[in-house]
């Protein structure tokens, strides 16, 4: 079940109108029609709000979503396999498995001293988290260049072109994060 049909069941249970649950959460009602018939998931502010004005949490909001209550998984790094390597200088280790049928991809970039990866540009909506882990790191996105250090973080919107090049003497380490997950 995706979250729009579970707001939309809640909300019946209890014999509200969109207009009703708006007016109780907050929540504009095309944003609640949107989210309803999953034309947008809303944010965590908005679930939040419609958890409260339906009585709920959201554990319980969530409770029923599709991959709720799966176990966790664990991949040792002897078993993660799919590595790319941009040069001979750096490389970026997928950190689970089937990644693109993921939510989100985390991913595990190491730089050589002077190693860069290549200019990603992912589809429109997509997000970037980046933690630099190690050493330090230019970051160039849309054209301009941001320099990072050891637990330095940079979020953008991955559609825009961007690429990493280590600028220090030692390795770098970054972790990076895309949603949805693309390569």
């Amino acid at each position: 079940m995706k979250i729009g049909r579970r707001i939309h069941t809640l909300r019946e249970e209890q014999n509200l109108t969109l207009k009703d649950l708006s007016e109780r959460s907050g929540v504009a009602l095309a944003t609640l029609s949107r989210i309803e018939n999953d034309k947008m998931t809303g944010t965590l502010e908005s679930h939040l709000a419609i958890a409260q004005a339906l009585g709920s949490t959201l554990s319980e909001l969530y409770k029923h979503l599709s991959g709720a209550g799966k176990a966790p998984e664990v991949l040792p790094a002897a078993k993660r396999t799919d590595v790319f390597v941009h040069d001979k200088r750096s490389v970026s280790e997928m950190l689970i498995a089937r990644s693109l049928s993921r939510k989100m991809m985390p991913v595990m970039i190491r730089l050589q001293r002077g190693g860069t990866t290549h200019t990603e540009e992912h589809r429109k909506g997509s997000e970037k988290f980046v933690y630099v882990m190690a050493g330090k790191v230019e970051a160039s996105v849309g054209g301009t260049t941001y320099t990072l250090n050891a637990r330095d973080t940079l979020y953008f919107d991955s559609s825009t072109p961007h690429s990493f090049r280590n600028a220090g003497a030692a390795e770098a380490r970054i972790m990076t994060v895309e949603t949805p997950p693309s390569l």
